[in-house]
């Protein structure tokens, strides 16, 4: 028997989703799928909304009203959809007192049974998967932004996820180390088929590795757009889709 996971073309799917806070709402009336193995991008402006999209996504914020559903499992929760889902926040969010190889190893040893040396064996492996390979007994001090980046890709696909959430991935990085970062999620996306959802406004990125995306609007409180990036540029006749695309102001 297949599993829901192979059943369905849509690694997650969105109906009259509004997310937000004390009972006020940021977003509402979403709509969208994301389709399985994908790169998907959720676009907008600064305080529109996207991350508090994306915490409601995995289960951090629960929503004012709609339907999510996950891999197929249904809404997305803590306890039940740690395992097919990785999340990577903006810096990576190491813990600074521990290296890079026990930031890896800790997803693993806390919701496996495997033994201390496949626990370290496949927290090698993830940090080499990202190019990190040397440096697993590194604290995150002793490296760079970008290496920090890719380290919390590394424990975020820790346990084999299936759907990979990354918050700001390329925020404050030059523009080589973006790029560099861009081809690893098109490596993952190709070598590991894992599904990978982008809270992002990086536009060099955004036409790089974006498959799909949906964009949000903090006036209009929902969506304003959703399809491949680069046609929502060049064919989109929406004023607030083509000053966010071209980097102009709205007039």
């Amino acid at each position: 028997m297949q599993s829901a996971i192979e059943q369905t073309e849509f690694a997650l799917r969105v109906r009259n989703l509004s997310v937000g806070y004390d009972g006020v709402a940021v977003q509402t009336g979403l709509d969208f799928d994301i389709p399985s193995g994908s790169i998907f991008a959720i676009l907008g402006g600064s305080g529109c909304g996207k991350t508090t999209v994306m915490q409601s996504l995995i289960g951090l914020l629960d929503p004012l009203e709609g339907e999510i559903d996950v891999l197929g499992h249904g809404p997305p929760q803590l306890g039940g959809m740690l395992l097919p889902v990785g999340v990577s926040f903006q810096g990576g969010a190491l813990f600074g007192s521990m290296s890079l190889l026990e930031n890896v190893s800790l997803p693993i040893s806390r919701w496996t049974s495997l033994p201390p040396a496949a626990v370290e064996a496949l927290a090698y492996a993830r940090l080499r998967l990202v190019g990190l390979g040397g440096y697993e007994h590194h604290l995150p001090s002793e490296i760079s932004g970008g290496m920090q980046k890719r380290a919390g890709i590394a424990r975020a696909l820790a346990l084999e996820p299936r759907l990979l959430f990354l918050d700001e991935p390329s925020a404050g990085l030059d523009p080589v180390t973006s790029v560099a970062l861009d081809d690893l999620l098109i490596s993952l996306r190709e070598s590991l088929g894992v599904t990978t959802v982008i809270v992002t406004h990086e536009l060099p990125s955004i036409f790089r590795i974006a498959t799909d995306c949906v964009m949000l609007d903090k006036g209009a409180r929902g969506v304003v757009a959703q399809g491949n990036p680069t046609t929502l540029r060049d064919e989109s006749d929406n004023p607030i889709v083509q000053a966010f695309f071209h980097r102009r102001p709205l007039d």
